[in-house]
């Protein structure tokens, strides 16, 4: 008797499959959501890490058992969503600010002795940086609408100056009990928050003390923080 050929009809073979369980499709499609917020959020902890570490050196461990001089925030006020108006009459939103320490001064348009006392040191505190000065920008905020007198502007070359609303300036910045914002400078840091208000009225002996909390917080900073923007 032959054998049939390969390619000879065969009877056709029937295999019935089970239809997948929706249960078993709903655990599987948890198991991945679940599995990629985890991912996710170890992403954002590795980026998150240097800084955290940087802050954890500077509040926390502080080398030599060495405190600041001023003031911490608790809790930090993120640079809000406002639009300021430069000196060229461009808009600018504050949040723009953000990528590098701010050392900044709050006054009228007018600058009184106060006022200009304030600008000078930011200009001499940034310029006593040496090689880390591009790090940190002086930053003199007008709440007001009274002009910039056009004998301050060589002065403010290197500086930036934005006018903003007073009512946003309140709801961002505080100043300490009985003293008033433009008696303060403030400090903010590349992440855009406000951290750190030091002493109403610096006395000329009191500012060596705030170069070396800028100093500081730069170096706890440097391996996470680039300077310029």
């Amino acid at each position: 008797m032959s054998k049939p050929h390969a390619n000879e009809d065969q009877p056709l073979g029937l295999t019935v499959h089970s239809m997948p369980n929706p249960q078993d499709l709903d655990a599987a499609g948890a198991y991945r959501t679940s599995s990629g917020r985890w991912k996710m959020l170890l992403v954002l902890l590795v980026c998150a890490a240097p800084v955290i570490a940087s802050y954890f050196t500077y509040y926390v461990v502080r080398p030599e058992g060495r405190r600041n001089f001023g003031q911490l925030i608790h809790p930090q006020q993120p640079l809000p969503d406002v639009q300021a108006i430069a000196l060229d009459g461009s808009k600018v939103n504050l949040r723009e600010l953000k990528g590098q320490w701010l050392l900044v001064s709050v006054a009228g348009g007018t600058c009184d002795d106060s006022c200009t006392r304030h600008l000078y040191l930011q200009r001499q505190l940034r310029e006593g940086l040496g090689k880390e000065k591009d790090r940190l920008d002086w930053v003199w905020l007008v709440s007001d609408d009274i002009p910039v007198a056009q004998t301050l502007r060589p002065a403010l070359q290197t500086a930036t100056v934005l006018r903003v609303a007073p009512s946003d300036l309140q709801r961002w910045l505080k100043p300490q009990e009985g003293a008033q914002l433009s008696q303060h400078l403030f400090l903010v840091d590349p992440i855009g928050n406000w951290m750190m208000r030091f002493p109403a009225t610096l006395a000329n002996e009191q500012v060596p003390q705030v170069k070396r909390d800028i100093e500081r917080l730069l170096r706890a900073s440097a391996f996470w923080d680039n300077e310029g923007r």
